[in-house]
């Protein structure tokens, strides 16, 4: 059966390298391998020395080791390293899911989060976030009326892509505890885990909450790396596990000998990378927040507590006509709300790269002909 089109991602490889400007990015500014390596005050003889073989499957025991420490009473056991944070969600959806089993899905989301349990051959319901005038929330009375019924895996994402929306402390555990007094499965998306405004609202991992939990996460948003495509699971539980690492051999088998070093440099200097990502976001959501209250004609301004990214509302619609025009126009790359299966009223703005300033620029003056 084949699968239905990546929009989101077909989009970025037609906008992602021919526009000037990217407005949409969802990571942070990548780093080069030269301020890497000066960050953590290593040489490149780091790199020159690194033997070019294949590394375990379930990633080096170095890098396991750091990922572990993340997770407070996880073990490098109980971690899987991927290829992409792409493998991880493929990999985990095709070993957990069968044929016929019932998928609750928190979104918008990426779309591979949805779309891999519908293509195994699940019943996937879709529990839609709620817009207000200052931001989005999660109803938990309606997730609570949707796992009612007998369901195997409830996914959800915080801090959330596309909406930056990041649920408090009590909504979280609430959410957990919704999963686990129907025993059903929790995939916990985390990708933007670590981008908080605020350092006490940071989640835990809910790995680390529920033994049926499985986190995901990785070097492509939080740690600004995304070059390195290094990804990575935190499980509890040893037969799904085992039956990941089993399957990746049908995969990538294992991942890159250099990527998976770089990462495990990153992670050692994870509080200098995330504390540079975050000044990023923060400096730009300022100018973000400016702009629509300039233009509160066109943009209706939603907030968010997390992530690198932020869900606002055009207020006469139409983003997707507005998207074709805006890089065919100004060349300023936007990604529309029909990007995520989420209508036709809204755009992400990506607040973690260096060009985000002069993209909004462009955007601006090229608005009043829009």
């Amino acid at each position: 059966m084949a699968i239905r089109e990546f929009a989101l991602e077909r989009y970025f490889a037609r906008w992602e390298f021919s526009a000037r400007h990217l407005l949409s990015a969802s990571d942070c500014e990548p780093l080069t391998v030269r301020e890497l390596l000066d960050i953590a005050g290593l040489g490149t003889s780091v790199l020159e020395e690194l033997q070019l073989g294949y590394v375990e499957s379930q990633g080096t025991t170095a890098l396991r080791e750091r990922i572990a420490a993340l997770y407070p009473g996880l073990s490098s056991d109980d971690v899987v390293v991927t290829s992409a944070p792409e493998e991880a969600i493929y990999l985990a959806m095709t070993t957990l899911l069968e044929p016929g089993d019932r998928v609750v899905v928190q979104v918008p989301c990426y779309q591979s989060l949805a779309e891999l349990a519908s293509h195994r051959g699940c019943e996937v319901v879709r529990c839609p976030m709620v817009e207000t005038e200052t931001g989005w929330r999660l109803d938990l009375d309606h997730l609570a009326a949707l796992l009612e019924r007998p369901t195997k895996l409830l996914v959800v994402n915080a801090p959330h892509n596309p909406t930056g929306y990041l649920p408090t402390h009590d909504e979280h555990a609430a959410v957990i505890a919704l999963a686990e007094a129907r025993g059903c499965w929790v995939f916990s998306d985390e990708m933007y885990h670590g981008l908080e405004r605020v350092a006490g609202h940071r989640l835990a991992p809910a790995v680390v909450r529920y033994p049926r939990a499985i986190s995901l996460w990785g070097m492509s948003k939080s740690f600004a790396l995304p070059g390195l495509r290094i990804g990575w699971l935190a499980l509890r539980d040893r037969r799904l596990r085992d039956a990941i690492i089993a399957y990746k051999d049908y995969t990538t088998i294992c991942s890159s000998a250099p990527s998976e070093l770089l990462a495990a440099i990153a992670l050692d200097h994870r509080e200098t990378i995330l504390a540079r990502s975050r000044a990023l976001i923060e400096n730009n959501l300022a100018l973000a927040i400016d702009f629509a209250a300039r233009r509160s004609d066109l943009i209706a301004w939603r907030d968010g507590q997390g992530g690198s990214v932020r869900l606002v509302r055009l207020r006469g619609g139409g983003a997707h006509e507005f998207a074709e025009r805006s890089a065919r126009g100004c060349g300023v790359m936007v990604v529309p709300s029909t990007m995520f299966d989420a209508g036709d009223e809204h755009i992400r703005l990506g607040l973690g790269r260096r060009g985000f300033p002069a993209a909004l620029d462009a955007l601006e003056r090229f608005l009043p002909s829009a």
